[in-house]
């Protein structure tokens, strides 16, 4: 009867830890969030989340340029068909337990 009251312990305690993890889990999960919020506010007062921030005036303008135009449309490439052939290549692994499975058939 020993036993049974040590394994509930042990359970007790496995139990625990894992409701202690997910309660941190959560926790943290909210900070983050929290701080992330705090953050990105901050960033869009002071205008840290504009694209060209870290670029010089000329550098943004031009890279805002690029973007906006369109794309050159490429010449779909031609791909050769690959013929099928059902046949396997042999395999020298298999030739040996081709000829093992002869040698049981025959004995």
């Amino acid at each position: 009867m020993g036993g049974t009251t040590v394994f509930g312990v042990i359970q007790f305690i496995r139990n625990s830890l894992i409701r202690l993890e997910g309660l941190l889990y959560q926790l943290f999960g909210f900070i983050g969030k929290f701080f992330s919020t705090i953050f990105s506010f901050l960033a869009n007062l002071f205008g840290f989340s504009k694209p060209g921030y870290f670029l010089e005036y000329d550098e943004a303008t031009t890279t805002k340029r690029s973007q906006i135009q369109k794309p050159t449309e490429t010449e779909p490439q031609k791909t050769t068909e690959v013929s099928f052939n059902p046949r396997r290549r042999p395999d020298p692994k298999m030739d040996y337990f081709r000829k093992m499975a002869q040698e049981i058939r025959k004995s």
